[in-house]
Parts: structure tokens; sequence; C-alpha cells
């Protein structure tokens, strides 16, 4: 008796769907049998009736397309009336990126994250705790717009930390520190003015957004990460260079939030130590 019941139901939810798809691609019963090439009484037989027959998979196939909805939602095998295409295409997709991590698509993220924690990896030292010179240093060179205005990026990013309501966390690796301290792989020719004043920076934002901002550092001989974001519970943004891979379905952004949490919690520097390493560290390197 349930199935006869389960059956009912799932047929009147086709009906009901089926004329919901159509009111909103504002498409009459005439229209829909033309584009499906059938007669305009099948339509009609489709949204009336209250009796538990559905129609052929064939049928259904053909609305589906014709109304750019997924089957399985018209048969109420599903929640999401997108098509599988259209749900890859909005949880997983791929836009340029600049040389720089301050561009508007990276504020844009952040600005729909507001409130949320969000977690980062960056590719080289944090961009948004970076001076003015050492922004100018590492992106002058390879953007097409002026230095004041990657300058004032960079602010607008570490402003928008201050005041957006949001944690963040931000976990790189100690021998990325090492090279700055000591002007060597990818920060060989960085003068020492510039370090020094950098780790000044470093500290002084540390100590004055502790622990809203929580610094982690990880030994890359036994933990690896690619640069990567993630914004909440709303999408994870990887850097591949040129591009941004970006995920905004939950299974991923969950995949990735815990990946970020196993770097935290087996961090050698915690947050709350960040400051004292750097300092030690730094004086080490003659800075």
């Amino acid at each position: 008796m349930m199935d006869i019941i389960d059956k009912r139901a799932r047929a009147r939810l086709f009906r009901e769907r089926l004329n919901q798809a159509m009111q909103a691609c504002d498409l009459s019963q005439s229209a829909l049998a033309k584009s499906i090439g059938v007669d305009r009484s099948t339509v009609s037989q489709l949204l009336g009736g209250d009796g538990a027959r559905l129609p052929n998979a064939h049928v259904v196939g053909a609305c589906a397309s014709a109304l750019k909805v997924s089957a399985d939602w018209l048969l109420a095998l599903s929640e999401r009336p997108e098509s599988a295409a259209d749900l890859l295409a909005t949880s997983l997709s791929m836009s340029q990126a600049p040389r720089a991590l301050v561009d508007e698509q990276i504020f844009a993220w952040h600005q729909e994250a507001k409130g949320y924690k969000i977690r980062h990896v960056p590719a080289t030292l944090p961009d948004m705790l970076k001076t003015e010179d050492m922004v100018v240093w590492e992106y002058a060179p390879h953007l097409g717009r002026t230095s004041a205005q990657v300058i004032g990026a960079s602010k607008d990013r570490l402003d928008w930390m201050s005041s957006a309501h949001s944690d963040y966390e931000i976990a790189f690796p100690i021998s990325e520190l090492r090279s700055f301290l000591t002007a060597s792989g990818y920060y060989a020719g960085l003068s020492q003015d510039i370090r020094r004043a950098q780790v000044a920076h470093l500290l002084d934002i540390h100590a004055s957004h502790y622990p809203r901002l929580r610094i982690y550092m990880f030994d890359s001989h036994r933990l690896f990460s690619a640069p990567v974001t993630v914004f909440g519970p709303l999408l994870s943004a990887v850097y591949l260079g040129q591009y941004y891979v970006t995920f905004r379905d939950t299974e991923r952004v969950s995949a990735f939030t815990q990946h970020f949490d196993t770097l935290v919690r087996e961090a050698d520097i915690s947050a709350r130590d960040f400051g004292d390493y750097l300092s030690n560290a730094a004086r080490e390197a003659g800075l």
C-alpha cells in the first residue's frame, strides 16, 4: 500500500514541478509540446489528473531539457532543480589570477565571507601584512597598475580585516620565513632595510590584532600545502599562479577546512608564540 501512496505523491510532485518550471520559463503548454515533439494534449495530460502514473523516461528527459532543470528534480528524486552540468559549474570554477593576491576577486570573496572565519595559506608572506616597500619590491615589476594602486589595494585588505568582524587564521612554512629573513631563494636581493621594516610591521600587526588574527607556522618537511584560502563555509580558493580554482560545494569546502585545521593542529609555532619566534629568528638573522 505504501508503494501506491509513494507513487501518487511522486506523480503529484511531478505535476507541480513541471508547472512551476513552465511558469519560470514563461512557457505555455503549446510551446512545451512543440519543444519536446508531442501533442498539446499530451502536455495537458502531464499537468492534469490525480493518478499515480508518470510519463516515460524520454518525455521526462525532454521536458527537463526544454525547461533547463534536472529530470531528478522533476521526478522528486532531488531537491535541486539545476542540471548536473549546472551544479558542477556552480560548485567548481576557474578564474584568472593577477600576479599579486591583492586583486579585486580576492577582495570580493573577503566581503562575501564577512563575519566568518577566514583561513589562509599564502604563496609567500601574507600580502595584507606586507609593508609598502615590500609590496613594491615584489609586485611592481609584474603589474600593469602603478605602485600606488598596489599599495592601496594591500591597505584595503588590512583595513577590511580590521573592521569586518572576521577572524583570520594564517598558516605558512617556517622555511618561507627563514628565506625571507636571510634574503635567500625567492627573496634573494631583498635589502636588509626592507626586511627589517617588514619584521617590525609583522610584529606590530600581530600584537595589535591577536587573537582575531592568528599566525601559525608549520614544518614543510612534515606538512605541505598549496596556497589556499577558505572563506568560512562558503567557498575555498586554490591559487595556481595564473588561475584560482574555487569550490563552493559543502563537501569540498569542508575538506579544505579540515586540511587547514591539520596545519594548525600540527604547527611547530603556535599563534601565541609567533611574535616571540619572529623576534628571535630576526635577531639571529642580524635584523
